[in-house]
């Protein structure tokens, strides 16, 4: 048995599954500390599920904290950027184009040593061990204790990044190093904005993944604790008190891979409807579709795997303006069920205005007063920003089927442009949790080769046994491990016709007996 956790900003939501079937599923109200929530939606799941806390094998977690923090400006440390790329890569300094806000609160100071590598390994430029000696001294000197390495091409060949990462840690033991290569892909400015977030997160990552293993073990759960990633696999405890970055927007993967489990349907549009916002992705093959483009965190660029995934202000908590013809973007959150007029509140919601409408039922419906043409007009309002959002994710005028999901599914109308069907699912509420629980452990490599001199058959093999490798190191099953897609992509103006090749792997995750 394992246990699936998604904290969101209003609710926790946890289940207990063997295999594929549900036991036990539970929705909390996410708490401040976000412990209170976890820790009551495991005792509720536990006792549904009729189970004892020790035949509990892992426990998943999906977590927007670490999103959430950036976005706020909380909880961030301060953190040096060290860019190995002179006598060249100076001109545009590391923080540049980010909100000036978010700046000020991760802003440790920079410094640029000479080195770095070409696409090829080849090294341009040594590395200088005195600008090595002077970079620990002003940590020592300044307390510095978080960096972010950055060099070009280092995800194909990190050596430099890796010998001034050993020279920090050998120096000063306690100091946290983020090594681009391990985060993100070759682009050397988005990258390093990738490195700088993650070093900058990382003593709350720490704390978080921390509090996570206390609450489960406050409910009598010995299983070890996974975090979800951001590609609908998982990371232990471990990895994700190191790489916080790659939680980065798990919740809708979460919710997209639920969605399949609890649908079986695998291409297909997913709406995850919360308490503030609506997620609104595709599903391909069962796998949510990657973002294409450049992903923007808290305002700041990067270029490190995320799901393609457009979020729009409508939640059950949503505030519902000018008759219902304004909804969102601002919501009551956590606090509906307070603030909600079937809850004895004074604020009108969305979730107030599916109630009126018949779509669900629960608070006490006795305390609407709505007029018909109010709840017709927000009904009408809700079923146009859906179809606009589902209309900006769909890449084809091919009508697909979608999947609503989440705690505010009931508000996603049975009618909608270019939709085949709408898909309500059994346990829908929870789907979050169901695909933290289902999550795999995935892999991923990439290489380059020349088209000139190098066998493109090998490059091939290579890579997706590197994936795999990588896959394993993670805890994934060696014998469920399978490559899932391949990438090749030509760099431009490489004389020798070079060509990246990148694999992922994935694999069930291997659980102790």
């Amino acid at each position: 048995m394992r246990i699936g956790i998604d904290v969101g900003g209003t609710h926790t939501d946890a289940v207990v599954m063997t295999g594929d079937e549900i036991l036990g599923h539970h929705k909390a109200l996410t708490t401040p500390d976000i412990l209170g929530g976890i820790v009551e939606a495991l005792a509720e799941v536990v006792g549904q599920s009729d189970c004892e806390p020790g035949n509990i094998q892992s426990v998943m977690i999906g977590t927007t904290q670490f999103t959430n923090a950036v976005v706020a400006r909380r909880g961030l440390q301060r953190t040096l950027a060290a860019r190995i790329s002179l006598p060249g890569g100076s001109a545009i300094p590391p923080l540049s184009g980010w909100p000036t806000d978010l700046a000020e609160a991760v802003n440790g100071g920079n410094q640029f040593l000479h080195g770095g590598l070409e696409y090829n390994g080849r090294e341009f430029c040594a590395m200088d061990d005195q600008e090595i000696e002077a970079l620990v001294e002003r940590l020592r000197n300044e307390n510095t204790k978080q960096v972010a390495i950055t060099s070009p091409f280092s995800p194909l060949t990190p050596n430099h990044e890796l010998r001034l990462a050993g020279a920090i840690q050998e120096a000063i033991p306690d100091a946290g190093v983020t090594c681009s290569h391990e985060i993100s892909g070759l682009g050397l400015l988005d990258r390093e904005n990738a490195a700088i977030l993650n070093a900058s997160l990382a003593p709350l990552a720490n704390h978080v993944v921390t509090a996570l293993a206390v609450a489960v073990d406050k409910a009598g759960i010995r299983a070890p604790v996974f975090i979800s990633q951001n590609d609908g696999t998982l990371m232990n405890s471990d990895t994700a008190k190191h790489y916080p970055v790659l939680t980065f927007s798990s919740g809708p993967t979460n919710s997209m891979r639920g969605a399949l489990c609890l649908s079986g349907v695998k291409d297909a549009i997913v709406v995850d409807v919360g308490g503030t916002t609506a997620d609104i992705g595709m599903l391909i093959d069962g796998f949510p579709r990657p973002s294409g483009a450049e992903v923007e965190i808290g305002g700041v660029r990067t270029n490190f795997r995320m799901p393609d995934v457009l979020a729009i202000g409508l939640g059950g908590g949503s505030i519902v303006r000018d008759k219902g013809e304004r909804i969102g973007p601002d919501s009551v959150g956590h606090e509906l069920v307070t603030q909600g007029i079937v809850f004895g509140g004074e604020v009108l919601t969305a979730t107030d205005i599916g109630i009126a409408a018949g779509l669900a039922e629960f608070g006490d419906p006795s305390l609407l007063e709505i007029q018909e043409p109010l709840v017709n007009t927000a009904l009408s309002t809700i079923r146009t920003m859906l179809a606009d959002a589902i209309d900006q994710v769909k890449t084809s005028a091919d009508p697909l089927p979608l999947i609503a999901v989440g705690g505010g599914a009931f508000l996603v109308p049975d009618d909608l442009p270019g939709i085949t069907e709408v898909i309500k699912p059994a346990n829908s509420g929870v789907a979050n949790a169901v695909g933290a629980a289902l999550a795999q452990v995935g892999g991923e490599a990439e290489i380059l080769y020349s088209r000139t001199g190098d066998d493109r058959t090998r490059a091939h093999e290579e890579v997706k046994q590197q994936a795999r490798e990588k896959a394993i190191s993670m805890g994934a099953d060696e014998q469920s491990v399978q490559i899932i897609s391949m990438e090749e992509t030509t760099l431009a103006y490489m004389a020798d016709e070079s060509v990246r090749v990148k694999a992922k792997a994935i694999g069930d995750l291997k659980i102790r007996q």
